[in-house]
């Protein structure tokens, strides 16, 4: 019976050294990953001076040819993601307001787009010098999209570069062109 006793405390003490012990993360779970402090975006510029020219910081963004429509100059290249088919959608952040974009863009595309989304509010381009969007062959159609992040008293969009400025973008372009090969708008 002593013998018993003894075992049941030793297996009792092991489990409660093991409880004790503090689990380690799995390596680099703690750690943000490295990336180079992105450069802060230019001042926005009034759509009435902006000239064909890109203001883009980021050297690995896609050109206006690329894209099919001019980048607001100053919105600052946030990252690219597959949308299947062959295409791919473009992120732009930018401090200029969701009223300047939608201006800019309906100059830029020639229509006037549509309120997709009343709240937060969201305008879409799909028209004017966009090509026109083939369901066989497309995954999305092809246009521009502009999105006020403030809506709701949000501080915005938030940089995805670790201690960049600004802290967060009030407004958030996503670009969408045709595959490559697409025939062009008429």
């Amino acid at each position: 019976m002593g013998r018993l006793l003894i075992a049941a405390i030793l297996v009792a003490s092991f489990a409660t050294v093991a409880r004790a012990q503090t689990p380690r993360p799995f390596p680099g779970a703690g750690t943000p990953p490295q990336r180079p402090a992105a450069p802060a975006p230019a001042a926005p510029v009034p759509a009435s001076s902006v000239t064909a020219q890109s203001a883009l910081a980021d050297p690995s963004a896609p050109t206006a040819e690329t894209l099919g429509v001019a980048v607001y100059p100053g919105a600052q290249f946030l990252g690219s993601y597959d949308a299947g088919r062959g295409q791919r959608y473009y992120l732009y952040g930018t401090t200029a307001s969701f009223v300047e974009l939608l201006g800019y863009y309906r100059t830029q595309t020639g229509e006037r787009g549509d309120l997709v989304f009343k709240d937060p509010p969201t305008h879409m381009f799909t028209g004017g010098s966009l090509a026109r969007y083939r369901e066989e062959t497309m995954a999305f159609p092809p246009s521009v999209t502009v999105k006020d992040w403030t809506s709701g008293g949000s501080p915005g969009y938030l940089n995805p570069a670790p201690g960049a400025q600004p802290r967060h973008y009030p407004t958030v372009i996503m670009i969408v062109p045709p595959p490559a090969g697409a025939p062009a708008p008429r």
